[in-house]
């Protein structure tokens, strides 16, 4: 796994935006039946998701969500060296989506501005990325926007998958702060040989849309899908989790000198209750340590950390210095873990959209 620590970096601020429409279980249950929509909500802690209409993508989440950070923190738009966008749900096929932020934002000709295409690790990759450009000398300030409207990829009569994901936007701030000695401390891995796992097959180059990918049929356990739609194994998912999400964590504890103990809060990525509960006994971090926002947003993929921060931790953020451990794992396979030592925040926030 790669590792690495720094220090004299600050998270300023956090917000999150999510679409204003709410799936709920009593429309799932017009769908699959009342008696298999509560078995459902049951077993993944899911009982509403904000849905994302035709219109309303991913950066304009993440658009929202940029331009209230900067007006809370009184950032010039200027002032920030660089933006990433962490999305499998990005605008176009080309050009980079980040480019068009850029823009929406007004910042800078002279910010540097890319898209990664990652899912549920995709937050951790994207502070590790704005670390890097921070502790290099790079950016003195950096915008990451992590965002998806992954349930556009969803088949709704998918029962594997359907009532689990929801959409969202996130803003995420740091700069350089030379006098903060508090540490961050990260480990990523990957291992390509899990991607049929957790996959959309069709759609792209490698299998281009057509007619037949498009057409919605019946598989396995009576799902109906495309093969343009997600396709989750949840067994295979879980089996991964348990293979590499202990022994990530506490490689990342140790690198940092912590013991779970020392940890205010956990975040992991809100994949389902049962999984991030057998995590937490796994490690041996206390269950109201752990920060569950997957009731009222479901699994929205790549922003599930930090909407699950700005949601579930908002007064911890804002009032004093935390250690936060943050661990994000899944689609690829790909998994990032961190020990964060931030706070106070200058803002944290959360705003509708309509749409």
């Amino acid at each position: 796994m790669a590792t690495v620590r720094w220090s004299g970096i600050r998270l300023a601020g956090m917000w999150a935006a999510v679409p204003a429409a709410v799936g709920t279980v009593e429309d799932l249950a017009g769908r699959f039946g009342e008696t298999e929509a509560r078995k459902i909500a049951e077993s993944t802690g899911v009982a509403e998701r904000r849905l994302a209409g035709p219109t309303l993508c991913a950066s304009d989440l993440c658009c929202e969500a940029g331009r209230n950070l900067l007006r809370d923190l009184a950032w010039a738009p200027s002032s920030v060296d660089a933006l990433i966008f962490v999305s499998q749900t990005a605008d176009y096929a080309l050009p980079a989506t980040a480019c068009c932020l850029q823009q929406r934002l007004g910042l800078a000709s002279s910010c540097a501005a890319f898209d990664v295409s990652l899912g549920c690790s995709g937050y951790m990759y994207g502070l590790w990325l704005a670390g890097s450009l921070l502790n290099s000398g790079a950016a003195k300030r950096v915008m990451l926007l992590v965002g998806d409207t992954i349930t556009r990829l969803v088949s709704p009569f998918d029962r594997s998958a359907a009532p689990l994901f929801g959409d969202a936007g996130t803003a995420t701030a740091l700069e350089c702060d030379a006098g903060n000695t508090r540490s961050w401390t990260f480990a990523l891995g990957t291992d390509g040989a899990g991607r049929e796992h957790l996959i959309a097959p069709a759609g792209r180059l490698r299998m281009p849309s057509s007619d037949e990918t498009r057409r919605r049929t019946e598989r396995e356990g009576g799902n109906i899908r495309s093969d343009e739609d997600l396709f989750m194994d949840g067994a295979e998912v879980f089996a991964f989790t348990q293979r590499i999400v202990p022994k990530l964590v506490n490689g990342v504890l140790s690198d940092a000198g912590k013991t779970p103990s020392d940890i205010d809060h956990v975040v992991f990525h809100q994949a389902n209750e049962f999984m991030l509960r057998f995590l937490a006994r796994k490690i041996g971090v206390p269950a109201d340590k752990v920060a569950l926002g997957l009731k009222r947003f479901g699994n929205t993929t790549s922003p599930s950390i930090p909407l699950a921060m700005v949601t579930e931790l908002e007064a911890a953020l804002r009032s004093a210095p935390v250690t936060v451990l943050l661990a994000g794992f899944g689609v690829g396979w790909s998994w990032g873990a961190a020990v964060v030592e931030a706070g106070p925040l200058a803002s944290v926030g959360l705003t509708v959209v309509e749409g």
